[in-house]
């Protein structure tokens, strides 16, 4: 079976100077704006969800790609600042899912 994965490219955004910290509560704030939509649009929190399941996911779907943003900005403070070869980490983080069973 062949791995799959899924690539995107996001800019860093050239107009803020982020921190690690700062990056890392907007981060968290991010994923919790994604755990919120799908709680809110999946009925989850009781309301009435009025929206179709192509509008929840097109909802959705601009909330994770704010999460992923936030995590490239992240990278980009760990390359820049740290001095962190992220390309490095992710072949270690590939040999560690494919340890753990997650990939073949």
């Amino acid at each position: 079976m062949k791995t799959s994965f899924k690539e995107i490219s996001l800019p860093k955004l050239n107009n803020l100077a982020p921190s690690l910290e700062s990056t890392a509560l907007k981060l968290m704030e991010e994923a919790g704006e994604l755990a919120q939509a799908i709680g809110k649009f999946r009925g989850l929190n009781g309301e009435n969800v009025t929206l179709s399941e192509k509008e929840i996911m097109e909802k959705i779907s601009e909330e994770l790609l704010d999460v992923a943003q936030v995590a490239v900005s992240m990278m980009f403070v760990l390359e820049e600042k740290y001095n962190i070869n992220i390309e490095e980490k992710l072949k270690e983080h590939i040999e560690k899912l494919k340890r753990k069973g997650y990939i073949k």
